[in-house]
C-alpha cells in the first residue's frame, strides 16, 4: 500500500448529504529540495490532491418487478450491510491502514476480497482524502475487464470496509520474484492489458499514478487486473496538467521527481518502467541508494540489453522518454501504443473482450485456493476486529457518504 505524506486539509461543512460529497483542499507548492528531502526519508509521497467531486448523482435503477429505485435506496441497502454478513477466511494482503481478507458472503456464498481499514490510523495520518478518492473512482462503475471492481462499501464506528472482486492468480510482483523476468510474448500480453486499462481510465479523465507490480494482479484465468486506486486523480483530460507529488520511488516519472507540472503521460512512463522490469528483472534506473536512483531517473542513459528485440527497445525508448512532448502516448494516448510494432500481434478488440488466451494460466482449484498469495500474508491470523457485530452501518463525520452497493449486486443480496 502506498505511503503518503500530506499537509493538513480543510473539508467544507456538509449538510443534508444524501447522494454527493464535495471536498475542498487548499494546498501549496513544495520546493524541489523539500520534496527530495521528504521523498528520500520515506518510500513514497503524495502531498495533496486538488478538490474534486467525490460522489455524483446517478440515474434511477430499474428493479426486476418493474419498479424503480434511486441511488438513495441503493445506498440505504448498503447501509444495512455489516461485518457479520461475511465469514473472514484468510489474510491475503496488508497495508498501512489495515488488511485485505478473503471473505465469503454468508447468504450469497460469493467470495470477495475485503479491504478493512482502521479509521483512527487514516485520520491520524490525514489520509481521509485518498480513501474517499479510491471510493469515488470505484463507484464510477469501472466496468472494465482489467480493473478490480467494487461490490459494496460500508463502515462501522472504527472501521471502513471495501468489498472488492477477489482475484487469486497472484500479484505480478509475486510471479516476477519467482521467475526473475518474463519472455517477450508474455511481457507484451501483460503490457497490452495494462495499457488497455490505463487507456480506459484516461478516457474517464482519471490518471492512475501508481502503476507497479504490487498493484497488478492476475485473475484465475491469467488476465491482468489493476487494483488500489487510492492515488488516482480525477477530472484530468488528455493534455491537462497536475502538480501533486505522488507515487513509488522506482516508478516516478522525471517530471514528477522534478516538481514540474505533469500530464496523464505519467502513466505511460510507469508502464515503461513495469515493462522494463518484466523483461529485465529490475526497474530501469534502480539503485539501492534512493538519491542515486533519483539521479538516474533524471539523467542516466537508458541501457537496454542486447537480448531485447527491436520492437521492445523502440517501445521502451518511447515510453521512457524524459521529454514529455515526445513521450509515446502523450498526444493521442493509448492509440499511439496500439499502433506500435511491438503490439503487431495484438488484436485489441479481442484483447478487451478477453478472447486472447493468456500465456500463463494460474493453477488454482477454486476461490479458496491461495497458493499464489504470499505466505507472508496468509499465515497471519485474521484480526478479531473484523467481526464487529454492528447492527447497521454507522456514518462518520470524517467519511460521510462512504456506504455503497453496486447496482448489479442489489438483487443478488437476499
Amino acid at each position: 500500500m502506498t505511503i503518503n505524506q500530506e499537509r493538513p486539509m480543510t473539508y467544507s461543512k456538509m449538510r443534508g448529504l444524501v447522494t454527493f460529497l464535495s471536498a475542498l483542499l487548499k494546498g501549496k507548492k513544495v520546493g524541489f529540495s523539500d520534496f527530495i528531502h521528504k521523498l528520500v526519508s520515506s518510500q513514497q509521497l503524495c502531498q495533496h490532491l486538488d478538490s474534486q467531486k467525490l460522489l455524483q448523482r446517478q440515474s434511477k435503477l430499474k428493479r426486476a418487478k418493474g419498479g424503480k429505485a434511486t441511488l438513495n435506496s441503493v445506498n440505504s441497502e448498503a447501509a444495512q450491510m455489516k461485518p457479520s454478513d461475511f465469514d473472514y477466511l484468510k489474510v491475503i494482503g496488508t497495508g498501512s491502514f489495515g488488511k485485505v481478507l478473503l471473505a465469503r458472503h454468508r447468504k450469497q456464498g460469493n467470495y470477495y476480497a475485503v479491504k478493512v481499514l482502521q479509521k483512527q490510523m487514516i485520520i491520524k495520518r490525514r489520509e481521509e482524502r485518498h480513501v474517499m478518492v479510491e471510493r469515488s473512482v470505484l463507484v464510477k462503475g469501472l466496468q472494465h475487464p482489467f480493473l478490480v471492481g467494487l461490490h459494496f462499501s460500508f463502515q462501522t464506528p472504527n472501521t471502513l470496509y471495501f468489498v472488492l472482486d477477489y482475484v487469486n492468480g497472484g500479484e505480478l510482483f509475486y510471479h516476477l520474484q519467482r521467475q526473475g523476468s518474463f519472455p517477450e510474448p508474455r511481457a507484451a500480453f501483460y503490457c497490452a492489458e495494462m495499457a488497455a486499462a490505463l487507456g480506459y481510465l484516461h478516457s474517464l479523465n482519471i490518471v492512475y499514478r501508481d502503476l507497479k507490480p504490487e498493484n497488478i494482479l492476475l485473475d484465475s484465468e491469467g488476465h491482468v487486473m489493476l487494483t488500489d486506486f487510492g492515488l488516482c486523480k480525477e477530472g484530468v483530460a488528455i493534455g491537462e496538467i497536475m502538480h501533486t507529488f505522488c507515487g513509488t520511488p522506482e516508478y516516478l516519472a522525471p517530471e514528477v521527481l522534478q516538481g514540474h507540472p505533469y500530464s496523464p503521460a505519467v502513466d505511460w512512463w510507469g508502464l515503461g518502467v513495469v515493462l522494463f522490469e518484466m523483461l529485465c528483472g529490475l526497474p530501469p534506473f534502480y539503485n539501492h541508494s534512493k538519491a542515486e536512483m533519483f539521479e538516474n531517473i533524471l539523467h542516466a542513459h537508458l541501457q537496454l540489453p542486447s537480448s531485447l528485440s527491436g520492437g521492445a527497445c523502440s517501445l521502451l525508448e518511447g515510453l521512457l522518454e524524459r521529454d514529455i512532448s515526445k513521450r509515446l502516448g502523450e498526444s493521442r494516448d493509448i492509440e499511439e501504443l496500439q499502433e506500435h510494432p511491438f503490439f503487431t500481434f495484438i488484436n485489441w478488440d479481442d484483447l478487451v473482450a478477453r478472447k486472447v488466451k493468456p500465456p500463463f494460466i494460474p493453477n488454482v482449484s477454486g476461490p479458496c485456493d491461495i497458493s499464489y498469495i504470499d505466505p507472508e500474508f496468509t499465515l497471519q491470523p485474521v484480526p478479531s476486529c473484523v467481526n464487529e457485530r454492528c447492527q447497521t452501518a454507522v456514518a462518520s463525520e470524517a467519511f460521510p457518504g462512504f456506504s455503497f452497493m453496486n447496482p448489479a449486486d442489489c438483487m443478488a443480496v437476499p
